[in-house]
């Protein structure tokens, strides 16, 4: 189960929201220095949003959320992600993580290394969500072939911050505006995919 049937009168982390919007400035470098720099900012009326801060950690009319964006065409190329697209939220084997074709084109070495690192994520920034009646149908343009669905997914590097005064706590805030609650496995599945994403030691630290 992806979502609980019944939701909590309370904001929570993985929440499915309406009504934000996100903002991303876009600059062409750095302002260092003070001079006429050119910069846009833009403005979406995001259709659902994810609530990306811990449940304790929701008040101070402030939260972070991240869009709720559709799933890319390479998101199918894999058979076995594609069979369960939120089988990208979890770790699994080296040979699941990519296409048969690409796996079978491995030398022999880089079969062995990945074996012997063992189960892991892919798609590393990517959280899929289960389709659900509450979230409306679109079409994933394929040279394959069209693919209808209703499953969405977030992007870790799509974060944002929104000031809203109507935030105060979990509970006292804009509930009208919570559409889906995900499981508390889900949840998890969240949490550690994300601890994951932000815990990964650079490979230029290991022998520090």
């Amino acid at each position: 189960m992806f979502y609980e049937s019944k939701t909590d009168r309370a904001l929570r982390f993985g929440d499915v929201l309406k009504g934000f919007i996100s903002t991303t400035p876009i600059i062409r470098e750095p302002m260092i220095e003070e001079k006429d720099n050119e910069y846009h900012i833009n403005v979406n009326m995001t259709k659902f949003s994810v609530v990306m801060d811990p449940c304790c950690s929701i008040g101070d009319k402030k939260i972070s959320l991240t869009p709720l964006i559709h799933l890319l065409p390479t998101s199918f190329n894999n058979p076995y992600l594609s069979e369960d697209l939120t089988r990208i939220n979890r770790e699994m084997e080296p040979h699941q993580a990519v296409p048969p074709n690409i796996w079978e084109k491995f030398t022999s070495e880089e079969k062995q290394k990945r074996l012997e690192i063992g189960k892991g994520y892919a798609f590393l920034n990517f959280f899929v969500y289960e389709g659900h009646d509450f979230l409306p149908k679109y079409t994933v343009n394929r040279r394959e072939g069209n693919i209808e669905t209703n499953y969405y997914m977030i992007d870790f590097r799509n974060m944002y911050k929104v000031n809203c005064d109507k935030i105060v706590s979990p509970t006292e805030a804009p509930l009208e505006c919570k559409i889906l609650q995900v499981s508390i496995d889900a949840r998890s599945q969240l949490r550690d995919k994300i601890s994951y994403y932000y815990g990964r030691v650079p490979e230029e630290d290991i022998y520090l």
